[in-house]
């Protein structure tokens, strides 16, 4: 009767442990530093927000130019306005809806705060600083979608708030406030829709705002004119403003007049991009109190939860630093725009509601970048969630037509070369994650989207989105290869769309349909026209079908050359699908060795007066800055000298991932550096998403332990030092790897992968 006993209670103790290890996972939010990659061109910001939601509440301290892409850069000094909604370390920015400034003191049409860096804070779910010249803490937290904004003026007189309904950022690229609907609710609530037009062609956001206390009035501005004041409003007297504007001249601002007194004030802001109602829907549901402190405590837990999935340990505090800010940058977007009934306006601009709400309905996919890791690395660690971003861009096809490359809020845009939607839902079928899905309906938008569209073209016509749509698919499905001599980024776009036709062809082949597999697969051969044995190099094609002469491996000329953000060099290693095949082209792996050692030796010299600002983080001509280079160390696997590589990626995460502002080397986009770092942190990267290969690289951390859908598996590296950057050796689950690569089956169960480093 004894073992029972004794097995109940080792059972327990276990269970104690499991849930105190869950309990703990907040001890990890110690090693997130938000302000990383808000210098330079990270173009990340520290505001509050949870993962993948709809809010991010952050300050707007750069409004005009490329540093203004998320609206934050480490450099300034002056807050314009705290604002609902922010991208995550793009190239181009939109967004910054609903801005709020509390100030103090005499009006002013449009008053700025100013700062000093010593007074800001910032967490995962929290934000807080000073505004030194009107006396005022701000601090920031959120839910889903929902912002919280906690306020304590040092006067008790003259305390405002200001509601800037003409905020945009990066105006000087296009971003404009193209409408309003206001309704005055009553003395404490304030309702609407904002529409701009930017980068997101239609872009409308509708909120909710609460104010913890009545106003005494509200100071109406439009065009720098005050028109009218209201105070005692009731809710049987609603005021209502409404204007369109498409030249985004329109001026609107509403001067929140708070009543005296030295107690804090409290605002919340719900959103939703359906309606006013359903930005109260919103907030009703997921923050009906005033508690600011509790708020904050659920942010921290659910980071704590999701960076909890991943337990590393390592020697040096600044991988740890490195690795969880990595892993909560690589949780921000996508974004869920969908209410907590379940509706959501679709690619189409009308709106939809999903049968399933806790599935989510997701935007902001920078896809061109985070196909390569990103939504790899989530098919590991969070594998329903990879799968609902599966089905949110297979959701787009069926209401737009066609599969998004850069979707933003209900909008395409036409943002970087390809078609890799198609990469994301091959990979999540050859990880075995698609159950019940129509993979005959998946591989037909991989086929619609692949070709030139002219219906879109019509459909698109005098919009942005029209961007989506062009000429380089016509000339790959017609002559085979792209001409140099008609359109920019020819070679680009070549050697993307192969690696993409291969992507279809998987999906083909899991939907059963042969025909169509055979003949992308043929297809995915194309990018070989493009090597040019002469230079060793991706050349360009002119239409008489010769290679481009004169020809400058070197030069970049951004939008204008032949190459996406990048000249030759990074360019001419990209056939991840084809790896065979490509060798033999290339002459062999020697041949491919010798590329390599020239590729990071050679001059970092970049050629042109308009060469991209995206070519960063430069070691030779690998640019880690930017991600087209993101798999080329991992390719010495081919060769006879695996340790080259090794070497790379140690110097790699050692050098351009810092726990500082300046820490990431180029634009975080949406999580694709982050992911990087986490994946080769851990020792094994997905050199071709859409296959189940992973590729052994240098691992930083000592130890790890990932929580797997088939329970943990383990990440054992021993004798690892900065001075031990080579590995000896490999085994997974007892298993020798003699090859440098695993698979997704090996790891999905639980296991363990055990790395000897040696000098």
């Amino acid at each position: 009767m004894k073992f029972p006993y004794i097995f109940g209670f080792i059972l327990a103790l276990g269970l104690n442990l499991s849930a105190q290890k869950k309990a703990d996972a907040t001890d990890l939010l110690k090693y997130v530093n938000p302000f990383i990659g808000t210098a330079v061109h990270g173009h990340t910001f520290p505001g509050a927000t949870r993962p993948n939601a709809m809010v991010q509440f952050s300050p707007d301290t750069h409004l005009l130019g490329w540093e203004a892409s998320s609206g934050y850069h480490a450099s300034d000094s002056l807050i314009y306005a705290f604002s609902l909604t922010h991208l995550s370390g793009t190239g181009i920015g939109d967004l910054g809806d609903v801005a709020l400034l509390p100030y103090s003191g005499q009006d002013s049409l449009k008053p700025i705060a100013r700062f000093d860096k010593q007074s800001e804070t910032a967490s995962p779910g929290y934000y807080a600083v000073k505004l030194k010249n009107f006396g005022i803490d701000v601090e920031l937290t959120s839910s889903p979608r929902v912002g919280l904004m906690r306020l304590k003026y040092k006067q008790a007189k003259s305390r405002r708030l200001l509601l800037d309904l003409a905020h945009v950022l990066q105006p000087n690229w296009g971003h404009k406030v193209v409408g309003n609907d206001i309704q005055l609710v009553d003395m404490q609530t304030i309702r609407g829709t904002y529409y701009t037009k930017g980068w997101a062609e239609h872009h409308q956001m509708s909120y909710t705002i609460h104010l913890s206390k009545p106003l005494d009035s509200i100071a109406i501005y439009e065009n720098g004119k005050k028109i009218d004041v209201v105070s005692g409003l009731k809710a049987s007297n609603k005021y209502k403003i409404s204007y369109k504007d498409t030249s985004g001249k329109y001026d609107e601002k509403l001067h929140l007049y708070l009543p005296e007194g030295s107690d804090e004030v409290y605002v919340k802001i719900g959103l939703s991009h359906v309606s006013p109602e359903g930005a109260e829907r919103n907030l009703v549901a997921e923050v009906p109190h005033w508690d600011f402190d509790r708020l904050h405590q659920e942010s921290r837990q659910e980071w704590a939860n999701l960076l909890g999935r991943i337990r590393i340990s390592s020697r040096e505090p600044e991988v740890l630093t490195n690795f969880y800010t990595a892993l909560y940058h690589a949780n921000i977007a996508p974004y869920n725009y969908q209410d907590v009934d379940g509706a959501y306006r679709g690619l189409d601009k009308q709106v939809h509601k999903n049968t399933n709400p806790k599935d989510g309905h997701y935007t902001v996919f920078s896809i061109w970048d985070t196909y390569r890791t990103l939504h790899p690395l989530l098919t590991i660690i969070d594998p329903d969630k990879a799968l609902n971003y599966g089905r949110s861009l297979v959701k787009g096809y069926e209401e737009g037509g066609i599969l998004p490359r850069w979707p933003l809020a209900e909008s395409y845009t036409g943002c970087m070369p390809a078609y890799h939607s198609v990469s994301i839902l091959a990979d999540l079928i050859a990880k075995g994650l698609v159950k019940g899905d129509n993979l005959k309906l998946w591989a037909k938008a991989g086929e619609r989207s692949s070709v030139y569209r002219d219906d879109m073209a019509k459909k698109f016509a005098g919009t942005r989105e029209l961007d989506l749509i062009t000429r380089h698919p016509y000339y790959k499905e017609t002559l085979g290869f792209i001409p140099a001599d008609s359109v920019p980024e020819s070679v680009s776009w070549a050697v993307e769309m192969a690696y993409d036709d291969w992507c279809i062809a998987r999906i083909a082949e899991a939907a059963g349909l042969d025909s169509l597999r055979s003949a992308y697969d043929l297809k995915s051969k194309y990018y070989q026209k493009y090597w040019d044995k002469e230079t060793n190099l991706m050349r360009p094609i002119m239409a008489n079908g010769k290679f481009r002469n004169p020809f400058n491996p070197r030069f970049s000329a951004h939008e204008k050359s032949d190459y996406t953000e990048g000249n030759a060099y990074q360019w001419s290693f990209y056939a991840p699908h084809d790896m065979a095949n490509f060798l033999k082209v290339m002459g062999g792996a020697k041949v491919l060795e010798r590329n390599l050692d020239t590729l990071f030796t050679t001059s970092s010299r970049i050629d042109g007066a308009e060469q991209s600002g995206d070519i960063t983080g430069l070691i030779g001509q690998y640019a880690h800055g930017n991600e087209p280079s993101h798999h080329i160390a991992y390719l010495y696997n081919y060769t006879a000298h695996p340790e080259k590589g090794q070497a790379i990626l140690d110097k790699v995460m050692r050098e351009f991932y810092l726990p500082t502002p300046e820490g990431i080397i180029g634009n975080e986009d949406c999580g694709q550096m982050s992911a990087w770092y986490i994946m080769s942190a851990l020792g094994f990267y997905p050199v071709c998403p859409g296959s189940d290969v992973y590729h052994i690289g240098r691992p930083m951390i000592d130890h790890a332990e990932v929580a797997v859908r088939g329970g943990v598996f383990k990440v054992e590296v021993l004798n690892n030092s900065p001075e031990h950057k080579r590995v000896a050796s490999v085994h997974i689950n007892g298993r020798k790897v003699n090859n440098f690569q695993i698979r997704h089956k090996e790891l999905r169960a639980g296991g363990v992968l055990r790395i000897v480093m040696t000098k």
